[in-house]
């Protein structure tokens, strides 16, 4: 319980994080819980649940409007409307935007200053796991902005303005320092424990997480034909490595002990479903399912339904995302909301189970879909099949349904991978439905690489096929790093893309 405390001190320096100078200059009192007298096992929760905190509110939010699986309501037609018009002027604002990169680069200088202290205390493993992690975001800021800094980043006023580096760059040089992250806490003497809130010092863990983190980096790449060398070359790092996947039952969860209190429980619940109060915040009237999403598990007799959402006078009902149109069938009352302990018989449901729920970064099922889109391409060993199994299976396991329930549903034809005409295309599908609202990003991301699956666009897009496909520069860096911005081209939100979306 106590890392929560913990988070609260250091996300309180987010604010001086802005400038890396001041941060560390600061003048206080020394008895004070500043960068210096801070102690590695202080620093390391706050960082990893600050990127917690980031996949599941920013992170997972644009990536469910943008991923087909969320709409609003028609009381709230007004809402969230820079991101059902694609407005990426609106969405890139300093004081009403989206701030994806400020926060990213903030976080990325908690891991930073956690690095540079466990390589002077010659504590690898601390070391390990943030050099993990700033691979893990840099590459989210190349999925979202392309070219951005990497080498000069993250040094205050020694590099006012830092160059911008290629989004293929990034990536690569984010592979290696997970790498060598991998091989730091491999040969680190002392771990961390109840201050490492993914894995408690779990030395295999941590390397199954870094090598599936960059599994997924390379699938992302898997449509860039001049990749082909470099892909490879790096799966074989992978199995030389020999520490595999996250597997059955692994999951990378953040938990710093999550407490029944404003602004202390688990950000998901308590941002979509209900306060510490017990009741029900505003998202959780306005968001719902689209009607793409609902009709999907439908057609598929998908017993996950029942446990995400509730039904409206009898059946599920979605709406549909960018209805510029108020109509009483997409009222709040009328449509689907997501099913939580209280409409459950005070038992977890799907998505929501408790205000101390873990967090999920990267959960088994996602593993498990990345490897079967592996070894279906034959990049890795093993049957395409088995891993989708067991990745169906792990998901059912998480919503809260049993393993003869999954394998029921693994054996209809309509779901079956060996019944499929295109089987990447029927992981896809499946992988697409698992990490509904968990992992919603990484469903844009697959959107973007494959056009998988072919969700209805926004009815407000500014036109038919205008689709989103980044985000443009920040304000923040068109007012201090504007030539270098000027230098990468184009940022328009629904014509430019990152280096990997070729089509």
């Amino acid at each position: 319980m106590k890392h929560i405390f913990r988070v609260a001190v250091f996300s309180g320096l987010s604010i001086l994080a802005a400038s890396c100078d001041s941060f560390l200059d600061v003048n206080v009192n020394p008895n004070a819980p500043v960068n210096e007298n801070l102690t590695l096992a202080s620093k390391l929760p706050a960082a990893l649940n600050s990127t917690a905190t980031q996949e599941v509110l920013q992170l997972n939010q644009l990536g469910a409007f943008w991923g087909g699986y969320w709409g609003t309501t028609s009381e709230a037609l007004a809402s969230f409307n820079d991101i059902k018009y694609y407005d990426g002027i609106g969405i890139r604002g300093s004081r009403d935007g989206i701030q994806i990169w400020e926060n990213t680069y903030n976080i990325l200088l908690y891991y930073k200053l956690i690095k540079d202290q466990a390589e002077t205390e010659q504590a690898g493993f601390y070391a390990g796991i943030s050099k993990i992690m700033m691979g893990w975001h840099f590459m989210r800021l190349v999925d979202i902005y392309n070219n951005v800094p990497f080498d000069e980043a993250l040094q205050g006023t020694n590099m006012p303005r830092p160059t911008y580096q290629s989004g293929q760059e990034v990536y690569q040089k984010s592979i290696d320092l997970i790498t060598e992250g991998i091989l730091d806490i491999k040969s680190a003497s002392v771990a961390p424990a109840s201050d490492d809130i993914f894995f408690a010092g779990n030395r295999t863990l941590w390397a199954k997480f870094g090598n599936t983190v960059k599994l997924r980096a390379l699938l992302q790449q898997s449509e860039v034909s001049s990749q082909s060398g470099y892909i490879s070359a790096e799966i074989q790092k992978i199995i030389q490595e020999g520490s595999g996947f996250l597997g059955i039952g692994e999951n990378a969860y953040c938990n710093p002990g999550y407490l029944n209190t404003a602004g202390k429980m688990n950000p998901f619940y308590e941002t979509y479903y209900r306060n510490a109060g017990g009741a029900t915040v505003a998202n959780h009237t306005n968001i719902r399912p689209t009607e793409y999403l609902i009709e999907k598990y439908q057609a598929l007799n998908d017993p996950r339904l029942d446990q995400l959402y509730l039904t409206a006078s009898g059946s599920y009902k979605g709406v549909r995302f960018g209805n510029p149109v108020a109509a009483d069938e997409y009222n709040a009352d009328n449509t689907s909301a997501l099913k939580g302990p209280v409409e459950n018989g005070n038992q977890p449901a799907g998505l929501l189970k408790s205000f101390n729920q873990s967090t999920v970064i990267l959960s088994s099922f996602e593993s498990l879909f990345l490897q079967a889109e592996a070894a279906e391409r034959g990049w890795i060993d093993g049957a395409a099949a088995t891993f989708y199994r067991q990745a169906v299976a792990e998901s059912f396991a998480y919503i809260g349904l049993s393993g003869s329930e999954a394998e029921t549903y693994t054996a209809q034809p309509a779901v079956a991978l060996g019944e499929a005409g295109n089987r990447i295309a029927r992981i896809i599908e499946q992988k697409w439905l698992a990490i509904n609202s968990i992992n919603s990003f990484q469903a844009w991301n697959d959107f973007r690489r494959l056009g998988l699956p072919d969700f209805p666009n926004s009815e407000s897009a500014p036109s038919a096929d205008a689709r989103p496909l980044r985000l443009m520069y920040p304000e923040t860096e068109l007012q201090t790093n504007r030539d270098e911005v000027n230098r990468q081209g184009g940022d328009n939100i629904t014509s430019d893309r990152v280096w990997w979306d070729i089509d």
